[in-house]
């Protein structure tokens, strides 16, 4: 079966293909740490999509929260749709991990993944805004988690969550979402947001303009 999408690297399984795409990839492990084999630090390839099922495949490629990894099966299997409802999970010390079907500003030809899963840069340091690239860790990005919001809420559930950027300001997100905190909570729900992407907010993960006072800059 014949392949011309943009993303690589590729690694052609008979029953499923899977791509990566680097600038998305900020290091959570899951994809290394899943048993069974199919990704493997050291081996040349680096992933074996004949190592398990096309299912098993699948599942595991969709752990991945930043939407690196992504695939597709070529056994009549269902392909990676976006999940029913929106959520954001606010993570300890990292970036804002969205799931559902997004609309996300910044997002370049060939970064599928970042359709159904992205890792979002809280820190503001990230270099390839709107996405993290991992550089909270050093030195270490400081923020629990809390969402000391409920939000308006809203009825129903899923369709597409829209993420624009304001230049030198907040992500402005348009659509049903449901926002989790660093332990789990479920904190707000809402259709209407702006989050913080400078870092620098007291009432993160919303904005509050410190960014104006800090003078952040980001497009």
């Amino acid at each position: 079966m014949a392949d011309n999408n943009p993303r690589v690297p590729i690694y052609e399984g008979k029953q499923v293909t899977v791509y990566y795409e680097d600038s998305l990839c900020m290091s959570a492990s899951e994809c290394n740490r899943a048993e069974g084999g199919l990704f493997m630090k050291g081996r040349n390839p680096w992933c074996d999509p004949d190592c398990m099922s096309a299912e098993a495949v699948a599942d595991i490629v969709r752990r991945c929260p930043s939407g690196a990894l992504t695939y597709i099966r070529k056994d009549g299997g269902p392909q990676e749709t976006a999940e029913p409802q929106n959520t954001a999970v606010v993570s300890n010390n990292g970036p804002l991990y969205l799931r559902g079907d997004l609309k996300i500003d910044g997002t370049k030809p060939g970064m599928e993944g970042a359709k159904y899963r992205a890792a979002l840069c809280r820190c503001g340091r990230s270099e390839g805004k709107p996405f993290c690239d991992d550089r909270h860790e050093e030195p270490v990005f400081d923020d629990s988690g809390a969402v000391g919001k409920n939000g308006p809420g809203y009825a129903g559930e899923g369709g597409p969550l829209g993420v624009g950027r304001v230049p030198d300001g907040p992500l402005v997100v348009c659509g049903k979402l449901t926002i989790y905190s660093g332990n789990g909570r479920k904190s707000w729900k809402g259709t209407e947001a702006e989050l913080c992407r400078c870092g620098y907010s007291g009432t993160k993960p919303f904005c509050d303009y410190t960014h104006v006072e800090k003078g952040f800059k980001a497009e």
